[in-house]
């Protein structure tokens, strides 16, 4: 992964390895697109190494417990089903035209 950064004021791109904070506006980009990537004519594009960047990885406990937590919020059955709503009775039909009706107030 890396991060692609611009400075429209300085017309300059920086394309480096992925960061590990949040920059407002900043692009991720997979390492394949991130070696495609060019900028608009009169920009200068800064390139940074991105082989030595190493892939981020979570250890497979920490995956797997991430899965879990992920799965127990999913089958969590919070929400009670909402109350049946009974109307006294059932709205008068005054009038029909083919697919429509006219209903009447109840009062």
């Amino acid at each position: 992964m890396a991060t692609m950064t611009y400075d429209y004021a300085d017309s300059t791109a920086v394309l480096g390895p992925l960061a590990i904070v949040h920059i407002p506006g900043a692009l991720h980009l997979c390492i394949e697109h991130a070696r495609r990537t060019s900028v608009p004519r009169g920009w200068e594009v800064i390139r940074l190494p991105l082989e030595d960047a190493a892939p981020v990885r979570m250890p497979s406990d920490d995956l797997l417990a991430l899965a879990d937590a992920v799965r127990e919020i999913g089958l969590r059955h919070d929400d009670p089903e909402p109350a049946a709503v009974h109307l006294p009775h059932e709205p008068a039909v005054l009038r029909t035209a083919g697919h429509l009706r006219l209903l009447g107030t109840v009062d």
